[in-house]
């Protein structure tokens, strides 16, 4: 969508949004208490803003709005990645958000909901980087380590195309942005939105390189079985007929520029 139709676009429906349309063709779930696992590390999908603290994001909206539309109160509570889905496959909590690809393997221990966005995944390098403009170029060089966060989209989509002996795995998105700028590793998986937010904190340090890697459909996580996942999955179909999912998308990973960490 050009940027001059998308703005209007947004300028059309935020009124509409904001009155609080009701929506009597949805389920009503009576004010239900949702427990909701949160990171709040990965902006912009969830994060706490640099300036002020206050936790945000893509999710955040998305989720007050599907609340709104199916009657819930979502109730959020912090875990780590490396704990959030088998948690939320043990019914420690109802739900689980923190821009979550769809994987079969994580099928088996969750179910999940439709995907609400789909993003690109690209190689992001040091900003002087000249050795390599492509994943192919990447892989044949084996002076190369590539660096991805266990459990990640990026740790899956590269796992059969960079050798194991040259995959770094780190437990943390910062240690591993940090590993990068610091010259650790040559290079790691990031969508543009992610890497939109890295580069940003990094004061230009870092840059996304050659075509993407591979497709990533997110979307919520629920225990097998949960009967939250079809009344979320209409409201979310609910939200891409009206056009709010378009409206949240250009907000959070078209106008809005993270603060920089420099």
């Amino acid at each position: 969508m050009p940027l001059l139709l998308a703005a209007a676009f947004v300028l059309s429906l935020t009124p509409v949004f904001a009155a609080g349309p009701v929506y009597p063709d949805l389920p009503d779930l009576e004010g239900q208490e949702i427990r909701i696992a949160v990171e709040n590390l990965y902006t912009p999908f969830q994060f706490e803003e640099a300036t002020t603290g206050e936790v945000m994001g893509f999710e955040y909206d998305l989720m007050a709005e599907l609340c709104a539309r199916i009657n819930c109160t979502p109730v959020y509570e912090n875990t780590s990645w490396d704990v959030m889905i088998p948690s939320v496959g043990e019914g420690q909590y109802d739900m689980g958000m923190t821009g979550i690809s769809i994987y079969e393997e994580r099928k088996e221990i969750v179910d999940f909901s439709d995907p609400y966005i789909n993003l690109d995944q690209y190689l992001l390098v040091q900003a002087d980087e000249d050795r390599f403009t492509n994943i192919d170029e990447f892989v044949a060089n084996d002076d190369l380590i590539l660096g991805v966060q266990q459990g990640t989209a990026g740790f899956f989509v590269t796992q059969d195309v960079v050798p194991d002996e040259r995959r770094s795995v780190y437990n943390e998105f910062g240690a591993l942005v940090q590993a990068l700028v610091n010259g650790d590793i040559d290079a790691m998986p990031a969508d543009v939105s992610a890497a939109a937010g890295f580069i940003s904190a990094t004061a230009d340090a870092v840059k996304l390189v050659g075509d993407p890697i591979s497709k990533d459909e997110m979307g919520f996580i629920f225990p097998k079985g949960s009967e939250l996942v079809d009344p979320v999955n209409a409201a979310l179909a609910s939200m891409k007929e009206d056009g709010f999912l378009d409206y949240i998308y250009y907000k959070w990973f078209i106008t809005f520029q993270p603060a920089s960490q420099e």
